[in-house]
């Protein structure tokens, strides 16, 4: 600096000459200045060289469970296949932990990158005004060491610099939240050796033509989330109360965030028991207000993170998500979907679940349904209850109750057309021919099995919907999906699945004013009921069926109802009852000209009468039975018939010949899928079988059967086996 008058003068006093802080460039100190002064230097470097940035936070506390993912990146960075810089990208639901995991291979991985961790946060660029890729940039390039004076106004320098100074470095750069595959190709590093990670709640499939590997990370199993909390909360206070413990990952459906505010409440509040926590978070209707956490600076709640997923949804996604929170049932296919949004085509479903499943919010199961998490369902509920006109719930039900009751008579009649029902819905496309009301089914070569399995496989979905529909007064549906849906435990006892749709059925005939078919049903529901050990029950529902069948005039009914009596009769070892039920049944059904009935009360009979030693007589109605069964080319019943001949020729002493015939009908039974009777055959024939492994692979079917169906039986054939 220089004076141009040429003279120094003194400083004025109370002038001091100090300087606080750390100063990054040039800097000119002045009190009094007396003349023009003129500044001369050199510019200084733009970047801070030897700078190596760390800027990927910390794995959370607890981390646990995605080995396999990690590996699979590990792998992937280490094959060294790719001519550019390697992409991994963690996507899937909303608090599923990609942001740890992404956190945690950084964490692992810190030397593998002399040059650094980049981190750049979209969520939080997307908060603040004007957030995006060239703000992204700009932290990237600070990162780097550029001074903000030197930063590139615009977005074409920026992404140029980037990759200049990029190409230095062995850098690792990890995108959290990334919405779109463009933010995740403009910050690619350049230098050899580096790599990027993103996470992302929307599947990115576009970035596979990047050579991108896209990891899908799904909810903890049990023993993780079980880890987690351990982790968290400590090992002894989850051993303390470990049924509550189960229950709690039960209840956060294995999402690591929802867990980890259970684990953060349980820590906040220490008188707070899980067993306390568990009973708050039982109710549906307010669970997701209690996954919440609080700080002196944020609150953490599941709702908010799945929120700000829901916002980003284009508009008729947003209102499928919204339909699907109303949806009974733990999953569906696109026809279902499209009832429920009451849309006019499949192809429109289609495309919004299609956006559903990118967005991570739903998933696909092995065959081919969709699934909600139940956390994302119990917030699409209550986004939809905030946002739709009253009464779209109701609606959305009875659509979906609707679709179900066609189809699940559409295969009630495909197994059995002459089966004695109630109900006479005429199903939407029931037309005429030997097809006629079997709907999907009627294509079919062997429609009853197809049938079967479609009502097997959309069991829980068939009850879900009872109950709904049940809760919005729709009873003419419910009794009469009831009625249908019992076809399927004659042959799979799912005993207490069976019991409470036909307790559903029964109640909602009774308020439906229609005696007949309460009576049906409460006749029909002695048989589970007798099969989970609740004779007194069974017996009550049975007089209150037999009194409503003899009100409504139908012979074929009360014969229906002696059948069932006669059944609670064999069941408490009272053969002269059971006898006497038999033959009321079989008159009442020979006046009706019920064939059917007739050949079902006359296979009942020649049993009770072997039970109450007539073994002759049993036997003739029995051979007679089973020749009536497979004149009307009802195969099972033929073949249930066939084993009891078996079990009363070993009554006789003919042990040969009841081998035979125990041996043959377990077969046709195993073809008819009729897997109850089909272990009832297995116990008896492992009792005339002189191999003891054959016995006892008898016995080991048996029990699978009985276990899958919930039989009080199991304990009995577990029983035998280890005595054995």
């Amino acid at each position: 600096m220089s004076a141009q008058d040429g003279a120094a003068r003194p400083v004025p006093a109370g002038i001091a000459n100090s300087l606080s802080g750390n100063v990054d460039g040039q800097l000119v100190q002045a009190g009094v200045v007396y003349g023009g002064i003129t500044f001369q230097y050199q510019e200084g470097p733009a970047t801070a060289e030897g700078r190596r940035p760390d800027q990927v936070p910390r794995p959370p506390r607890g981390f646990v469970n995605r080995q396999q993912p990690l590996a699979e990146l590990d792998e992937l960075f280490a094959a060294g296949e790719f001519p550019g810089c390697p992409i991994g990208v963690f996507s899937g639901l909303p608090g599923i932990g990609k942001t740890a995991a992404a956190c945690q291979w950084a964490h692992n991985n810190q030397l593998r990158f002399p040059g650094g961790q980049l981190f750049i946060d979209f969520a939080g660029l997307r908060a603040a005004a004007g957030g995006d890729v060239s703000e992204a940039l700009a932290i990237c390039l600070r990162a780097l060491g550029v001074r903000d004076q030197f930063l590139p106004t615009g977005l074409a320098d920026r992404t140029a610099l980037y990759r200049d100074l990029s190409a230095k470095h062995r850098l690792l750069v990890v995108l959290d939240d990334v919405t779109r595959p463009a933010q995740v190709t403009a910050l690619l590093p350049q230098g050899p050796g580096s790599a990027m990670v993103a996470t992302s709640t929307w599947r990115m499939g576009e970035l596979i033509l990047d050579g991108a590997a896209l990891l899908q990370l799904d909810v903890l199993d049990a023993g993780s989330a079980l880890e987690l909390l351990s982790n968290i909360c400590g090992a002894r206070r989850i051993a303390d109360e470990p049924d509550a413990a189960d229950r709690l990952v039960e209840l956060c459906g294995g999402l690591p965030l929802a867990l980890r505010i259970c684990a953060a409440k349980l820590l906040t509040h220490r008188r707070l028991t899980i067993g306390a926590l568990v009973a708050a978070l039982t109710d549906e209707q307010s669970r997701l207000s209690h996954l919440s956490v609080s700080s002196a600076h944020e609150e953490r709640t599941v709702s908010a993170t799945l929120e700000v997923a829901y916002r980003d949804l284009p508009e008729a996604a947003a209102r499928m998500y919204r339909v699907l929170g109303h949806l009974p049932g733990p999953s569906f296919d696109t026809a279902v979907a499209a009832v429920a949004a009451g849309l006019a085509t499949t192809a429109e479903a289609q495309e919004a679940l299609d956006v559903l499943e990118t967005a991570s919010l739903l998933s696909v199961t092995d065959d081919h349904r969709y699934t909600l998490h139940g956390l994302v369902r119990l917030h699409a509920r209550d986004v939809a209850r905030a946002v739709d006109a009253p009464g779209a719930e109701g609606e959305t039900v009875r659509r979906v109750t609707g679709h179900y009751l066609v189809l699940t008579t559409s295969a009630d009649l495909a197994v059995r057309a002459d089966r004695l029902r109630i109900a006479q819905p005429a199903p939407a496309d029931a037309g005429s021919g030997p097809g006629a009301g079997l709907g999907p089914f009627a294509g079919a070569s062997h429609p009853d099995r197809d049938a079967i399995s479609w009502l097997e496989a959309e069991r829980a979905n068939i009850l879900a919907v009872l109950r709904a529909a049940s809760g919005f007064g729709l009873d003419q549906h419910v009794w009469q999906m009831a009625e249908a849906f019992t076809v399927l435990f004659f042959r799979h006892r799912h005993l207490a699945d069976w019991r409470e749709s036909l307790v559903l059925g029964a109640d909602a005939a009774r308020r439906d004013g229609n005696p007949a078919a309460e009576a049906r049903l409460r006749s029909l529901l002695s048989r589970p009921l007798l099969g989970l050990g609740r004779d007194a029950q069974a017996k009550a529902e049975l007089d209150s069926a037999e009194q409503l069948a003899v009100e409504s005039g139908n012979p074929a009914l009360q014969a229906s109802v002696h059948e069932f009596l006669g059944r609670y009769w064999d069941a408490q070892h009272d053969p002269v009852r059971a006898v006497d039920s038999y033959r009321a049944s079989l008159a009442l059904n020979a006046e009706a000209g019920e064939e059917r009935g007739e050949a079902l009360a006359r296979y009942f009979l020649g049993c009770a009468q072997s039970a109450a030693g007539d073994h002759t007589t049993a036997l003739l109605a029995l051979s007679r039975a089973r020749d009536e069964f497979l004149a009307l080319d009802d195969a099972p019943l033929a073949a249930r018939t066939l084993a009891d001949m078996g079990r009363v020729l070993l009554r006789t002493g003919v042990r040969g010949e009841a081998a035979t015939a125990l041996s043959q009908a377990v077969d046709e039974l195993l073809r008819c899928d009729t897997s109850h009777y089909e272990a009832q055959a297995l116990e008896d024939l492992a009792d005339l079988l002189e191999d003891p492994e054959a016995a006892k692979d008898c016995l080991r079917r048996a029990l699978v059967i009985y276990e899958e169906g919930g039989s009080p039986r199991a304990a009995a054939v577990l029983a035998r086996l280890s005595v054995d």
